[in-house]
């Protein structure tokens, strides 16, 4: 390997294994969960639901996080990783409370608005638990982020994999009750969720004690007054981080609306879009993967560039290369993956052949769509590391209108086929968009909103996607 590639590598890895643990404890969670019945399902499906819409909100507060640290510690500004940090932990504590108060205020109704019945009860205690405890998955992703920042992927995955082998164990223990344990059924999954994050977090803080360098001579906020500075980067990494939620939310949605045109092919289409949409994302997580190693590199290169006085736009093309080479082998490999182990990983999952049929045919018709959707998930987090968030934000969202259009209007001959043809046509658009060149801006041109390594300085963010274009 050559250029930036060990580095990509080197910090991709741990993240693709701390999202991997999380979706198998998840399936073994689910599965005892299966086991108490539809209406827990639908309880813990809607629960899922709600977090996932919420987990677009701490995307931003956690993804703004990691570039503006990555960005202040490529520049050697310890006053300014330390501002970013304090004001992370004040916002997570904001959007945590605003939350989690009306949340739980208003449990009943949010589960009375999906469900009914048993089910809608059984979500009401999951929310009872769950809402007071979103907190610990706030604080976690943050203190997550603050060690991806500083290049250290490897320590949120051994925290991620205590919390969730805690999760295996304690799932069977507080769902079923064996023994001395009382069967708390939904309660009880919801209690083992919250029981394994909490000492994942208490860990995960003992550990960055430990490692906290010292404040600078002059202080962490020697550059100005505490207020001013902490609040001037909290709207900072709101700003930079908006993109990446904004993305996982668009993504989200189209989902849902997705789920809702192949439920009229009936429900072996649902259930086997349900079955390889799983097997889907243990590939595209490692997309995901590559795309969190390009945005804590790409914004310690322009960190670095900063410090030296230098452009940064020569190192950032060069990273966008390389990034584009590796989601690109990754890509075709899953694609290829997919179309060869569609019917014998299909078979692990169900022995419906009707199932098994819509499901190896997504797989097979949706594999095409992989290549240029790494390429688009990858080289977006380059684009939002380095100030120029827009431009992935507008290529995603007319991406995936392109999707659900086409979708639809090739449903038509080819049934729900034409649906997954209309993921590709719809990735082709983004990759497409993301990668049109740009006309040369003018000089002194704002851009979608430059990185800052503290509240007064003028960053050469701007630089980097008006030379890329050159």
């Amino acid at each position: 390997m050559r250029g930036h590639l060990p580095r990509l590598v080197a910090l991709a890895g741990p993240v693709y294994g701390e999202l991997l643990s999380g979706v198998v404890a998840s399936v073994v969670g689910a599965y005892w969960v299966a086991g108490l019945g539809a209406p827990a399902v639908a309880a813990v499906t809607l629960a899922g639901t709600v977090e996932n819409l919420l987990l677009g909100l701490v995307l931003v507060v956690a993804s703004g996080t990691t570039v503006r640290l990555a960005h202040a510690h490529g520049a050697g500004d310890r006053a300014g990783a330390g501002r970013v940090a304090r004001a992370a932990w004040r916002l997570c504590a904001l959007g945590s409370l605003l939350i989690a108060v009306p949340g739980f205020l208003a449990r009943d109704r949010i589960a009375g608005a999906f469900l009914d019945g048993e089910a809608a009860a059984l979500a009401a205690d999951w929310f009872t638990v769950a809402f007071p405890a979103f907190a610990l998955f706030f604080a976690q992703r943050i203190a997550d982020e603050l060690f991806k920042g500083v290049g250290d992927t490897r320590t949120p995955l051994r925290t991620a994999l205590l919390g969730n082998a805690l999760l295996l164990v304690l799932d069977p223990l507080l769902i079923l009750g064996p023994g001395p344990f009382p069967a708390l059924g939904v309660t009880g999954a919801a209690l083992a969720l919250t029981a394994s994050r909490a000492v994942a977090l208490a860990v995960t803080a003992l550990l960055r004690r430990r490692r906290r360098p010292p404040a600078p001579a002059g202080g962490p906020l020697a550059d100005g007054p505490p207020a001013e500075g902490l609040l001037a980067e909290g709207r900072a990494i709101t700003a930079t981080g908006a993109p990446f939620g904004l993305d996982f939310t668009a993504r989200m949605g189209v989902g849902t609306v997705q789920l809702g045109l192949v439920a009229a092919f009936g429900v072996p289409a649902v259930a086997g879009y349900g079955v390889g949409y799983r097997v889907l994302l243990i590939v595209t997580m490692a997309f995901y993967a590559v795309r969190q190693a390009a945005a804590i590199e790409a914004a310690r290169l322009t960190g670095a560039a900063r410090r030296a006085g230098v452009d940064p736009a020569a190192a950032v093309r060069s990273l966008a290369r390389d990034t584009a080479g590796l989601a690109g082998v990754l890509g075709a490999g899953a694609a290829l993956l997919c179309a060869a182990v569609a019917r014998p990983v299909t078979a692990l999952f169900t022995d419906d052949p009707a199932v098994a049929g819509e499901a190896v045919g997504f797989l097979r018709t949706a594999g095409l769509y992989l290549l240029p959707y790494a390429l688009v998930v990858a080289l977006g987090g380059v684009h939002q590391a380095t100030g120029a968030g827009r431009r992935p934000v507008v290529a995603v969202l007319f991406g995936l209108t392109a999707q659900l259009a086409s979708g639809a209007a090739l449903s038509g001959p080819f049934g729900v086929r034409g649906l997954w043809a209309g993921m590709t046509i719809g990735a082709l658009v983004q990759l497409a968009l993301l990668l049109l060149p740009l006309p040369r801006r003018r000089a002194g041109a704002t851009g979608d909103g430059p990185l800052r390594n503290g509240p007064d300085e003028v960053s050469e963010m701007r630089l980097v996607e008006r030379n890329a274009s050159a």
